[in-house]
Order: structure tokens, then sequence, then C-alpha cells
């Protein structure tokens, strides 16, 4: 059996993890659940497995020695440098192009957490098997909360190791996915996919004709520079980016799901840190960080400094920041609006 390759997809700014995720080091470069950047942590999930390939790695010129220095021990991996961000779809695209038409491909955000590796690979290995038969694969999670920021995948018929697409659903409002949650036919859509890299092109140009004719310009006129590949600036940049999602998997008529119990976050926002943070937490369900932190009477607080001292008397379900001089104060609520305030937007 042929190995499957890992694409490790480095794109988004992380501003709702300001102010510890920063413009300069985001949140995939930093070590937020172990002493592991959430990078490392994707590229060692398949790391020593020989039915995985090395990985091949897609992300902005911004970043690039970043990853360079986190790669370092991995052997043979590739890093493909987009010369503009043009969401997801032309950043796959862009690594279907430059692996044999054959390959499986398993795309990877860099900045999820997954607690449960080997349910991880598992749920690989049966998502390459469907995109072996040219379905195009989206990992399905197990939903365990009526969750609103989340787009779902209902279930279709059954397949060999999971099931088809009947339909892709846009984020619920809350009753709606109070519903979704009891009916056990939907899962989260995790933004991990399987495609044999030929049948996704193949899929593109049906769907997207301009977008797939533009990144074939940019790869055919690209240049390698060691184990850095560089696209052509300019038809990359002329592409009118899209979603996987949007130009792809709710167009074909081969979208596919596994389903997955693996630990999974997206580690979207503070409160979602504390929830990964959770085995960490003390008998009230707070969770401290960094240097020294004084929490009385509190429940449900995240405190994370990396130096002044943080004391909180009496409060519930907050979380307190403090880092490189910036203190944020946020409601778990309130924590999805933190990338919008000014300190994140303008830095």
């Amino acid at each position: 059996m042929t190995a499957i390759h890992p694409v490790i997809l480095c794109g988004g700014s992380g501003t709702r993890l300001w102010p510890v995720s920063r413009k300069a080091v985001p949140k995939p470069f930093l070590p937020l659940v172990s002493d592991e950047t959430l990078f490392e942590q994707a590229v060692r999930r398949v790391a020593g497995d020989d039915r995985f390939a090395a990985p091949l790695v897609v992300a902005g010129a911004a970043h690039a020695d970043l990853i360079t220095a986190q790669l370092s021990n991995t052997p043979g991996a590739r890093l493909v440098i987009e010369p503009a961000a043009r969401n997801t779809a032309p950043a796959i695209a862009l690594a279907a192009a430059l692996l044999p038409a054959d390959a499986v491909m398993l795309v990877c955000p860099s900045d999820h957490h997954i607690a449960d590796a080997a349910a991880f690979r598992a749920a690989a290995l049966a998502a390459a098997e469907l995109a072996r038969q040219d379905y195009l694969v989206a990992f399905g999670i197990a939903p365990d909360r009526p969750e609103t920021g989340y787009g779902y995948l209902q279930r279709g018929e059954p397949l060999a190791g999971g099931f088809t697409v009947a339909q892709f659903v846009e984020k619920p409002d809350l009753a709606r996915a109070q519903q979704y949650l009891a009916s056990g036919d939907y899962s989260w859509n995790g933004g991990i996919f399987a495609f044999r890299a030929g049948h996704l092109l193949a899929e593109l140009a049906a769907h997207r004709p301009d977008m797939a004719r533009l990144v074939a310009e940019a790869v055919a006129g690209g240049r390698q520079d060691g184990a850095r590949f560089h696209p052509a600036p300019a038809p990359f940049a002329a592409i009118d980016g899209d979603s996987i999602d949007y130009a792809v998997m709710e167009n074909t008529a081969r979208a596919a799901m596994v389903p997955a119990r693996m630990g999974w976050s997206d580690i979207g926002n503070w409160a979602a840190l504390s929830d990964a943070l959770s085995d960490g937490a003390d008998a009230a369900g707070n969770v401290a960080k960094g240097g020294v932190v004084d929490l009385d009477r509190c429940r449900g607080v995240l405190a994370i400094t990396d130096g002044p001292r943080i004391s909180a008397v009496g409060l519930e379900d907050v979380c307190i920041i403090v880092s490189g001089g910036e203190v944020l104060v946020t409601t778990r609520d309130g924590a999805q609006a933190v990338g919008k305030l000014p300190g994140a937007v303008n830095q």
C-alpha cells in the first residue's frame, strides 16, 4: 500500500488567541497545550509510521523560517511558500499539483489539538481507503455539545469505513445545533480531509476552472529552492480565493465522511483552550499556566501569565491572559470576539 501524504496547512493568524498569538508568531507555532507547538504536534502525529510519507507544508513566506526550525527533526519534509493568502482551496490544490496523481493526501490544519493520535491515524487510514476510490473525504468529528461555531456534516448512506455526506450544513443557531446533537446523524466538519491528488484537481477543474488553471500555471512557473517550492507569484495572486468546502466539497457528487472520536479541538478561542487543558484543572475547574496565579473562590477560570502575578477573587467562567505587556480579560462567552479587538486587529 502506498504511503499517505500529510499536507499541513499553515494559514490564519490566530487573532482570537491574542495577545499570546501574534502575527510574528501565531497560534500554530506556540506551545499552547503541551511543550510542543500545535504545528509540531501535527507533524509528530504521523511521524515514525511508514504508512505516512514525509509532510508537505503549505504556508506564507512570513513564517517559513519558523516552520523550517520546527521541522528540523523531520527528514524529507517539504515546504510550499504561498505567494499570497488565497484560502484553503488553492493551498490544497498547490499541494495536489506537486504530488503524483495517485497519491492520497491527508489535509490537516496546523493549529488543531488532537488528544488521541491513534484514533486520528485509524480515521486517516479509513479515509485514505475511500479516497483511493475517488471519494472526497472529510473527517466528521463526533459532537459532544450543541456547538454553533462549527459547520456540520449530515450522514448519508453507509460506506466501508464511513458514510456518504447527505449535506453540508452551515453554522447553525442553538436550537438547530441541539436538534443535530439529539438526532445522532450529524458530525462537526473538522477541516481535515483525504483526497486522491489527481481526482481533487479534476473536481477543482470541474467546479472552479479558473482557480484550477491558475494553480497549474503557478506550479508550472514555480521554482525549487532546496526543500522549498515557490509557485509563480502572478498567476497565484490572480486567484479568486475560496475554501475547499465551498469550492469543491459542497459541489462534488463524491463527498464522504469518516467518523472520528479523537479528542479534537480547533483551539479556536480561549474558552476552547481552557477545555483542552481541563486535565490540569483544579477541583473548581480553574486552569493556571505561567507565573504566579492566585485564584480565590473562582470557578472555571483560565489564567495565563508570562510574568506578572494574576490575582482574582470570586470570578466564574472568565479567561485572564497576560502576555507581552498586554492584558486580556473576557468571559468564556465573549472569547469568540477577541479577534475583533483593536489590539488583535492592529498589530
